[in-house]
């Protein structure tokens, strides 16, 4: 009679650790976020200090890097668009010939088969740098931006999204551009809301990657209280009632516990945007030499996917297609 377990014998050898193996991810997990600038020089390469090994990419510069990415395994990707000048309605995201609507133009006559999603919000293109109209003590509209939201949804099925993905966080979004697609023919363009999107300083080298840091205030009476998980479960029950195809945690690795709560109360397809922060600390702790760079993006990446995520969101994104 044993009277103890023997877990080791799972263990043992490589191959046993493949057969038990209970998380895997693929190229199908994962989602590659590019930046795509609106400059003189289609071929401008433009380093992102914060983020090592992103960039700011011209128009041909983006087509030839996504060209590169789709030959290794690229199985889709998500545009943000950085414009040439932005105004206070930022009418530039939702333009006919804006950026981000060059950009997808150029990628599904070239891609047919990479999914295209769109990052669909206000912040890239507004001249305060805040996700919606502002007043002029400073304060963000909410009802009045939504009919701008909808507008930039539009623009982006229109020019061949195949899901459009609202992060403003303003209420009743996902409703507004649910209306307005279906009333304009696109009632197959699935919607994958930034449902659980929190207030959340690992978003900093992002400001510096969209150009999109607010010039006053900040976003913390939009974006969610890090304190909080009920507020978590009421906003993705609100999205879903409206129309939500996907739901999203972000980020996504301080917020594990979150990502396992939307996954048990939900049903729909769960995303996880694992965000700038989470990623420059890896490459930082890389460089110095205090971590194995590609051992800590695989765990990383198998705690978003083994706490309930279906889909990853990640700037390594491209370095694991490789791997795998």
């Amino acid at each position: 009679m044993f009277d103890f377990h023997r877990g080791r014998r799972l263990r043992r050898t490589p191959a046993m650790r493949d057969l038990v193996r209970e998380t895997a991810l693929s190229r199908n997990d994962l989602i590659m976020p590019y930046f795509v600038a609106e400059t003189g020089s289609e071929d401008m390469v433009k380093p992102i200090g914060a983020m090592p090994g992103q960039n700011q990419l011209g128009m041909k510069a983006l087509v030839e890097r996504v060209a590169r990415a789709v030959d290794k395994g690229l199985k889709s990707c998500i545009l943000f668009g950085i414009p040439q000048e932005k105004d206070p309605v930022g009418s530039q995201g939702y333009a006919e010939n804006g950026v981000v609507q060059r950009a997808l133009r150029e990628l599904r006559k070239k891609f047919p088969d990479l999914v295209l999603i769109t990052d669909v919000c206000l912040c890239e293109y507004t001249s305060h740098g805040h996700c919606g109209i502002l007043t002029d003590d400073g304060r963000v509209l909410n009802d009045p931006t939504l009919e701008l939201l909808a507008k930039t949804a539009l623009s982006h099925a229109e020019a061949g999204a195949d899901i459009v993905a609202p992060s403003d966080m303003m209420d009743g979004r996902v409703a507004a551009i649910r209306s307005v697609l279906d009333g304009n023919g696109h009632e197959n363009v699935p919607i994958m809301s930034y449902a659980v999107k929190y207030a959340s300083a690992y978003y900093g080298p992002f400001r510096e990657a969209a150009e999109s840091a607010p010039k006053a205030g900040d976003r913390k009476s939009y974006q969610m209280d890090a304190a909080n998980w009920r507020e978590a479960l009421r906003e993705a029950s609100a999205d879903v009632a409206e129309g939500a195809d996907f739901l999203m945690v972000k980020p996504a690795g301080p917020y594990l516990d979150i990502i396992r709560l939307v996954r048990d109360n939900f049903d729909l397809p769960l995303a996880a945007y694992q965000v700038s922060g989470e990623y420059s600390m890896i490459k930082a702790a890389a460089q110095l030499g205090w971590m194995d760079h590609d051992a800590v993006m695989m765990e990383s990446l198998l705690a978003i996917k083994r706490a309930g995520a279906d889909l990853i969101l990640t700037y390594f994104t491209e370095d694991v297609i490789e791997r795998l």
